[in-house]
């Protein structure tokens, strides 16, 4: 038996080897689809992609038909150029640079020689297109924008890049994808799933039939439809109230943690990114350097937060134990917290919880913050703690939305202060600027909203998203997710009744809509920049966060205006009127609309502008330490280098 072992297995394993040769190059013949095969044309269906739609069922995305030119280098014999270019409406040089890149693709696949022409464009060559051997049409399909805003959140349709179809196998030369915003956050679902068709090619190279009578072919199944949780309206608005304007709005459902409102200004037409000219458009868009429109800020702004952030810090203090709502400070229009140094308020005399928030006052809550951090016998100990309370309202962090794009704010701990000061001295005094929403402290727009959102909930906040339903589709369970604040709950009713007199007594007592009871808080944070060496003052930022009805809230928003002045000027009226809109469809305060509309910045901007590209997108706090560490954000130009710090306010 040992003798006949090895003979049986060679025989075995030699058996399987020639059925499984038979069964590939005989019965299996799949794999040739899979190769450079001379003999096997490949024609793909492209689908539709899925619609897109609002939270009330308002279409907002559709398609449109388009047409690539295709173009397989190696068949490309005997054309009238001239001919084929005026059809075209390229030049000689176009055709040469296109025809190149082809080549450079592969000379024997097809690739995309001129993209999406609409049907008037393609009528005259569609007539004359047997004639160009080497060249053939694709028809796709292209986004038909009903709506002229909301560019930020759609995102746009390009062509993919080569080093992508290598990547993705589902991708081939000249084919698109969704880039930025639902478009690229919903690709796989929007995209649907393209057919493939293979046609047998006689010696000819001409067409004599679908392969193997069509065994392989796939149909193409049209992408899924998305309803967004925007309201369409309320971005609409958002939007026009903030022509003219740099910055931007973000409104939630606390409820859901729904997105109602992304707005960045400045923006554009999503219909632009359409066409033969998108590339053109494209280009126009991303050079400019100063209004940045493809910029989201809503979602990558960090500034520091200013007096909102003051919120924060009473309910931290409050859930410490250092505070309670009759704990009284006393404001001599500032606060002296170390020889030398004095922090300006426009507060005076005593300050409890409600009127230190509807006041704005800045002693209170750096009193608050320094008892805080005091509490612990380790500074580091305790800005840990007090760090980890702030954070379990989603701040310092990536907040996990499903958009594409984003940046996680900075909310700093011991780790911040040990690398600032390696051998330690640090104490309260120190990072008292944290207290009001300075210091080493950064939000963006969205986690202010979402701050705002999880104090109206009282304790709890959902993540931010912007899908409301996929037909056939769950929606990701992260986002029916309660996330509860390590602040107990019977601190945000006194807080909450502070905030609700802010418009009653407070800093935004002109700005009240009858009828409603919104709860909110302003803030405005100051802006510096060294030109060539200097150190000059430039204009403000305007914030405001608010949230309404104060009793079962239905929005949270925030808003900021790069250069807008006191929270109360501009950002202020905008929280206003978003909320009236959004609660009652219609505007009563026409006064406050009235002012916001006609209400320009560009004189401003146009200032920065001749200062050679200031920026004022990421900056470093002028009170932060980490800003005596490490260099400011530099924009080099022809002119002067600009470097902007941002600080406060109350």
């Amino acid at each position: 038996m040992r003798k006949l072992l090895l003979p049986s297995l060679i025989i075995v394993a030699a058996s399987l080897l020639v059925i499984r040769i038979f069964y590939l190059q005989i019965i299996d013949d799949s794999f040739k689809l899979k190769s450079d095969n001379n003999a096997i044309k490949i024609k793909y269906d492209y689908p539709e992609r899925g619609y897109i739609y609002d939270r009330h069922g308002k279409l907002l995305v559709a398609n449109q038909a388009s047409y690539d030119i295709m173009v397989i280098p190696r068949d490309v014999k005997n054309i009238d150029t001239l001919e084929f270019c005026q059809l075209l409406d390229v030049t000689k040089e176009d055709f040469i640079k296109r025809m190149a890149k082809a080549k450079v693709y592969s000379p024997r696949l097809p690739s995309v020689f001129l993209p999406q022409l609409n049907k008037s464009e393609f009528a005259a060559f569609q007539e004359k297109i047997r004639k160009y051997e080497g060249f053939y049409f694709q028809k796709r399909s292209l986004r038909d924008y009903e709506v002229d805003y909301g560019a930020n959140v759609f995102g746009f349709i390009t062509q993919v890049n080569e080093k992508l179809v290598a990547k993705n196998p589902y991708y081939n030369s000249g084919d698109l994808i969704g880039r930025q915003g639902v478009e690229e956050s919903y690709e796989d679902i929007l995209r649907g799933i393209k057919g493939v068709k293979y046609f047998q090619k006689d010696k000819y190279n001409r067409e004599i039939g679908s392969y193997k009578e069509g065994k392989y072919d796939t149909i193409a199944v049209q992408g899924e439809d998305i309803n967004l949780t925007i309201d369409a309206e309320l971005q609409k608005y958002g939007e026009q109230l903030m022509i003219n304007k740099r910055g931007g709005i973000v409104a939630i459902e606390p409820k859901t943690g729904e997105i109602l409102a992304l707005v960045t200004a400045p923006s554009y037409d999503p219909g632009i990114l359409v066409g033969r000219q998108r590339s053109k458009n494209y280009t126009l868009l991303y050079h400019d350097s100063i209004a940045k429109p493809l910029y989201d800020r809503g979602l990558l702004a960090e500034y520091p937060p200013g007096s909102p952030f003051k919120i924060l810090t009473g309910l931290v203090a409050l859930q410490e134990g250092v505070i309670n709502e009759q704990t009284t400070f006393m404001c001599h229009h500032g606060f002296s917290y170390a020889r030398g140094r004095f922090m300006k308020c426009h507060g005076f005399g005593p300050h409890q919880l409600h009127n230190g928030i509807y006041n704005s006052c800045n002693t209170y809550f750096a009193s608050a913050y320094m008892l805080t951090i005091n509490k612990y016998a380790k500074p580091a100990y305790a800005v840990d703690v007090w760090s980890n309370h702030v954070k379990s309202f989603g701040l310092g962090q990536f907040m996990g939305y499903d958009l594409p794009t984003g940046k996680k704010g900075n909310i700093p701990d011991s780790k911040t202060y040990k690398k600032i000061y390696p051998n330690g001295g640090w104490r309260s005094t120190t990072i008292v600027s944290n207290s009001i929403g300075q210091g080493e402290v950064l939000m963006t727009p969205i986690q202010l909203a979402n701050m705002m959102a999880t104090v109206a909930n009282e304790g709890y906040y959902y993540t931010p998203h912007i899908i409301k339903k996929i037909e056939g589709h769950k929606i990701d369970k992260k986002f029916t997710t309660k996330h509860v604040t390590t602040i107990d709950k019977k601190y945000y009713k006194p807080m909450i009744s502070g905030l609700f007199d802010v418009y009653n007594f407070g800093t935004a007592h002109g700005l009240n809509v009858p009828g409603i009871d919104i709860c909110g808080k302003t803030g405005t944070a100051e802006n510096y920049a060294k030109i060539d060496g200097k150190r000059v003052k430039l204009e403000d930022h305007s914030i405001f966060v608010a949230f309404a009805p104060k009793d079962n809230p239905k929005i949270a928003i925030a808003i900021l205006v790069e250069n807008g002045g006191f929270g109360a000027t501009i950002a202020g009226p905008i929280a206003s009127l978003m909320i009236e809109k959004y609660l009652r469809k219609k505007i009563t305060r026409t006064d406050l609309e009235k002012r916001i509309l006609e209400r320009s910045l560009q004189d401003r901007y146009a200032k920065l502008g001749g200062m050679k590209e200031a920026s004022l997108i990421e900056t470093v706090p002028k009170d932060s330490l980490l800003s005596k560490k490490i260099a400011s954000p530099i924009i080099k130009t022809a002119g002067p280098i600009i470097t902007i710090d941002s600080t406060k306010e109350n």
